[in-house]
């Protein structure tokens, strides 16, 4: 007696069901009977799509091309045993469209810092499927656990300026759940702000106080000096 068949399992081979635009998948169908030939047929939302004839074991391998957001429906794959004529319907699957990053950008509020001052960064890429995780980094050294953002809202972190190694080179990396295309900003560097020097309020003073005593000198010959020379006359 022919050997019935099993409900056939449907599995991704690249392993996960996260798909880009334009991404090549390939499903697998395959029931454990042991009386070949199997007939595997791929449906997506009901509708037949491909159909294989097996003649041993292997099971039916089905390449698919994600070109629009209608193709991450459920499929479903049926094997039909061509000598029972028995048939049996696998599990059904559905595909998530997975938005590759962007180039994500580091930006802070200011550009210029100076010792002991406390600054920003924040890490933002625009494009790409949530949740994104940022990492950053100083020269090739993370500063930072990875800030995984469920919204489209910049990861920020804070800094203190503690010495002139804090001055090198700022970058973050953007990733979701593509991890094969995660993806760096440029780098970012302070710059050292100019410190103002102590005497320049000093010396503003001064000009200050001089400017008022030649008005006063300049009222106290007007009003009082002139007047009494000549009253002198």
């Amino acid at each position: 007696l022919p050997e019935l068949l099993s409900n056939p399992r449907l599995i991704p081979v690249q392993g996960t069901l996260n798909v880009a635009m334009n991404q090549n998948v390939t499903l697998s169908c395959h029931s454990d009977s042991r009386s070949p030939p199997i007939t595997y047929t791929l449906f997506k939302r009901s509708q037949k799509v491909f159909t294989l004839n097996q003649t041993d074991l292997t099971p039916g391998l089905f390449n698919l091309t994600i070109k629009s957001a209608s193709d991450v429906g459920e499929y479903k794959c049926k094997a039909e045993s061509n000598i029972s004529r028995d048939s049996k319907y696998s599990n059904g699957l559905n595909f998530t469209l997975i938005e590759q990053i962007s180039k994500p950008v580091l930006s802070s509020p200011t550009s210029q810092a100076k010792k002991g001052q406390n600054v920003t960064l924040s890490c933002l890429s625009e494009n790409g499927s949530l949740p994104i995780t940022y990492t950053f980094f100083k020269g090739n050294q993370s500063i930072s656990p990875p800030v995984k953002m469920r919204k489209r809202e910049a990861a920020v972190i804070f800094l203190f300026i503690n010495s002139s190694s804090d001055f090198g080179t700022y970058k973050c990396k953007a990733e979701n759940r593509f991890r094969n295309k995660t993806q760096y900003s440029r780098g970012f560097n302070f710059t050292l702000a100019e410190e103002k020097s102590h005497l320049q309020p000093l010396i503003i003073f001064s000009g200050l106080i001089l400017l008022l005593f030649l008005i006063g000198l300049a009222l106290a010959i007007q009003f009082f000096i002139i007047p009494s020379y000549k009253a002198s006359e």
